[in-house]
């Protein structure tokens, strides 16, 4: 696991072995300004590096489409999801299209023409709730407690906004901001890119039912909007993988039984039910902080809502 930038460059100039020929590929990885991209980056590089047994700039160089064929192989042979493929090549080939562009290497990217693996785009493989089982979570903590105050504050926060669990952790008082008039939430996605959506009114109640018994932001509106009690002082907020305990064990409390369920499970949820509210799917892409509309598309599952079956219009 990556723990620090400068953790994660050091094992990237081990990987690429006397770095100092191709700069240009410092420069890339530089350029790279989310951590968690970051360390996907680095792991799948020193992946690739691995496989192939790159040990210096010049065998760098020497890579071709056959290298690549070969590891792409050898990851769908492991069992890796084809989302995990292609994220794996992407950064490969975006490495080298850096490259290209700064002269460093010739002959053309090498990870170009490589068929990349099909992914399900009708229906994605992440689970998502049903209403009633949104509305059991959202009631699970305890609101006669702070710690249940900021934990229905969270999850309400996850599943009327539709947020990852890194961009939930990031927030602090001061994103909470006005724009014409209504409340929004700053949020920091991926890629350093920054979206504001207005505050749905049940999680607004719950965000100042629970800052009204804490307090913590009126010295500090710098502060971590959600603050772990074990660390009050401190001033630290709460981590992406406390927002994921915490999402798993009040599903358990509530008996939610859905495999594999997790954070992004309610991102899940909130875009499934905003979809299949009507909402422009173009507008929703925006919302989700999505690159792309096909990895919209992936929450979009009207097409498949058992109330709709053909099932229930047959008549004897």
């Amino acid at each position: 696991m990556c723990t620090s930038t400068q953790l994660q460059s050091h094992r990237f100039l081990t990987w690429i072995g006397h770095l100092a020929a191709v700069p240009a590929a410092v420069e890339w990885f530089a350029n790279i300004d989310n951590p968690g991209t970051r360390c996907a980056c680095q792991n799948d590089l020193t992946d690739f590096s691995s496989f192939i047994g790159l040990a210096s700039a010049d065998d760098f160089r020497q890579v071709t489409r056959s290298h690549v064929l070969a590891w792409c192989a050898d990851l769908e042979g492991r069992g890796l999801t084809g989302a995990t493929v292609r994220r794996k090549l992407a950064a490969l080939a975006s490495l080298f299209d850096h490259l290209l562009d700064s002269n460093v290497v010739a002959g053309g990217n090498p990870v170009h023409g490589v068929k990349r693996p099909r992914i399900e785009t009708n229906e994605g493989k992440t689970p998502a709730l049903g209403d009633y089982q949104a509305k059991a979570l959202l009631d699970a903590p305890d609101d006669t407690t702070l710690k249940g105050l900021r934990d229905r504050a969270i999850l309400a926060v996850l599943l009327y906004h539709g947020l990852r669990r890194e961009e939930a952790a990031q927030l602090q008082v001061n994103h909470l901001v006005e724009r014409r008039g209504i409340r929004h939430l700053m949020v920091h996605g991926k890629g350093g890119k920054v979206r504001y959506l207005p505050v749905h009114p049940v999680a607004a109640d719950r965000i100042h039912a629970y800052l009204e018994r804490s307090g913590h932001g009126l010295a500090n509106p710098k502060a971590p909007l959600f603050v772990p009690l074990r660390h009050w002082a401190k001033g630290l907020g709460v981590t992406a993988n406390g927002i994921y305990t915490l999402v798993e064990a009040y599903a358990k409390k509530a008996s939610i039984q859905v495999e594999e369920l997790g954070v992004h499970g309610l991102r899940a949820t909130a875009a499934t039910n905003a979809l299949e509210h009507e909402t422009d799917i173009a507008k929703v892409e925006v919302w989700l902080g999505h690159a792309n509309i096909s990895t919209t598309r992936i929450y979009d599952r009207r097409q498949n809502r058992p109330e709709d079956s053909p099932t229930y219009k047959v008549r004897y």
